[in-house]
């Protein structure tokens, strides 16, 4: 077992307080078999299992039944480790974006592109990170890498560049408003009207106030979003008739 690597772009971080735990613990009959990917040069890398492999380093235990695979390559590898956890022990959404780029994955390649062409990571919440890894996931692929790149101008034209812009709540009630009334909307304008009412502390602010009370059932992100996205349609329809008013 001393032979196997771990390759941090097709797997997940490991995590030693979950190994040690399972160290701990360990039943042998009930460790099953590992994955593994023997690459061409005849290194083997873990695909899954990492944490059952390193909980039996801890605990001394010299043997492990592994399911070997040969030929894959790196992106096949984190393919198949996003196959294998979709059901059971599902990584951080941050982990499943590295993994899913790793291998290609549309979703998170477009992803990637966008907050790339914004100068943004993904993984935590500062002036040029974003920490809402499933908020801006959940963008692209309900509407469109293009909404999420529409979503991130209008946010920065409105508050201008700060940990506050890049907030989930907010960036989540653009996104859906702009996915839905998008081809009526023009973004500059939509940007000055945000901006007319306030900075992105006080919307997340007004936000988190109007869904606390509405009842303690609708504290939850989802709400939330639903929140912001009522009150970018209120900010767009200032000064609309009520003919060219979008409907929250």
């Amino acid at each position: 077992m001393a032979d196997l690597n771990i390759d941090p772009q097709a797997q997940r971080t490991l995590n030693e307080r979950r190994a040690q735990k399972i160290a701990n613990r360990m039943v042998s009959e009930a460790l099953g078999s590992i994955i593994v990917s023997q690459r061409e040069d005849g290194s083997r890398y873990i695909v899954d299992g990492q944490h059952r492999w390193r909980a039996c380093v801890l605990a001394d235990v010299n043997t492990l039944v592994a399911e070997v695979h040969h030929g894959l390559t790196q992106a096949q590898e984190a393919m198949l480790f996003l196959i294998k956890n979709q059901e059971s022990h599902k990584p951080r959404p941050i982990d499943e974006f590295h993994v899913g780029l790793t291998g290609g994955v549309l979703l998170y390649v477009d992803t990637a592109r966008v907050l790339e062409k914004h100068a943004l990571t993904l993984g935590s919440t500062s002036t040029n990170s974003v920490g809402a890894v499933s908020g801006v996931l959940q963008i692209t692929e309900r509407s469109g890498a293009d909404v999420l790149d529409r979503t991130l101008t209008v946010a920065e034209a409105a508050w201008g560049r700060s940990a506050e812009t890049w907030d989930g709540m907010l960036l989540g009630g653009i996104g859906t408003f702009l996915g839905r009334w998008g081809d009526l909307v023009d973004d500059d304008e939509l940007a000055r009207k945000m901006a007319s009412m306030g900075t992105a502390v006080k919307w997340r602010s007004e936000i988190l106030s109007q869904s606390s009370r509405g009842s303690f059932n609708n504290s939850g992100t989802g709400s939330r979003v639903i929140t912001a996205y009522r009150i970018v349609a209120n900010a767009w329809n200032r000064g609309r008739k009520a003919e060219n008013r979008i409907e929250a």
